[in-house]
């Protein structure tokens, strides 16, 4: 039996950027709710929460990418003309916010302004991938499988809604993981958050969801006609479940439920979405194997992907089972 390279590579740089979207998107969070955290102190404590892994998350996003280039270069070069302001904005705040990371351990006098620079590079960078999903999901302009739209052509309300939906929920699984990983006054304002952020993006992903659908026939005859219709009810119903578990777990003190129920919000959308898109990989016109480089290439590249994508999940696994459990001021992890 021969096999579809090509759905085999969507579906591998698919899974890519859900686990960066869910393991960056909570260190993104923490750097997003880090002017809510008072005292020197605990902002210390919550940045040694993410310091273990955070530089490794951003693997996954580079995974992603080039992963793209190199087997779906007509996609990547239609989305990189298409998205180039926001796709830049991203990496940019992502390397202020590296930056900001590390200098913010090596001065006193300006440690202040550092914490503002690691806020700002966190909120810009959920911002603007929330905007490059926004235009993406709304549809780019292709003729002649090149670029056919304008300079400013993801710029609007839809992607910005997009945008500030992802900073909300970036927040809210950043918030989770601060219940997860600290104690006491940390994990009392991120508890607190959390009641608040919860209820907001659960109306965001609302809105999305129910304009989403009317941006593109594709999607909507994706969701309210044939087999996949039944989608529209099953994956609505998993959400509440979801919202479910998460305002009981903060309603019963849980330390874990709330991070895995935003988490498991997160792979839902992302489900939504990828049922949206197939088998287009640029809405509405370009497909997944109308994308993809040559056969030979992409099974060269897969060989490579089966050597080095286990060790990429053996190494992620053990950072996180070594510094498993709770972060205390000045201890570390126990």
């Amino acid at each position: 039996m021969e096999l579809d390279l090509p759905f085999i590579w969507a579906g591998l740089i698919a899974t890519a950027v859900l686990i960066y979207v869910l393991l960056d998107g909570f260190d993104l969070g923490v750097g997003i709710l880090f002017p809510l955290i008072r005292g020197e102190r605990n902002r210390d404590l919550a940045m040694n929460t993410v310091a273990p892994v955070w530089d490794g998350n951003e693997t996954w996003l580079i995974l992603g990418g080039g992963g793209l280039f190199a087997v779906f270069p007509l996609a990547y070069g239609v989305v990189m003309s298409a998205l180039y302001a926001p796709i830049t904005a991203m990496l940019l705040a992502l390397i202020f916010r590296g930056v900001a990371f590390e200098f913010r351990w090596r001065t006193r006098r300006g440690k202040f302004l550092w914490d503002w620079a690691f806020f700002g590079g966190s909120i810009m960078a959920a911002f603007a991938q929330g905007i490059a999903l926004g235009a993406l999901v709304q549809g780019i302009e292709v003729a002649d499988r090149v670029y056919a739209g304008g300079y400013w052509d993801w710029l609007t309300p839809f992607s910005l809604m997009t945008g500030v939906a992802l900073v909300i929920g970036y927040a809210l699984l950043g918030a989770g993981w601060l219940i997860l990983k600290t104690e006491d006054a940390v994990q009392i304002m991120a508890r607190n958050i959390a009641w608040l952020l919860g209820p907001l993006f659960l109306m965001m992903m609302g809105l999305v969801s129910l304009i989403t659908p009317f941006l593109e026939p594709v999607y909507f005859e994706r969701w309210f006609n044939g087999p996949t219709a039944i989608f529209s009810f099953i994956v609505p119903f998993l959400v509440l479940v979801a919202a479910w578990h998460l305002f009981t777990g903060l309603n019963d003190l849980d330390d874990a439920r709330p991070f895995l129920a935003t988490a498991s919000m997160f792979i839902l959308a992302f489900i939504g979405l990828g049922l949206s898109f197939y088998p287009y990989i640029v809405p509405p016109s370009i497909t997944i194997w109308d994308a993809a480089g040559p056969d030979i290439s992409l099974g060269f590249l897969l060989v490579g992907t089966a050597v080095l994508l286990p060790l990429i999940l053996g190494y992620t696994a053990y950072a996180y089972w070594v510094f498993r459990g709770k972060v205390k001021a000045g201890e570390g992890y126990h």
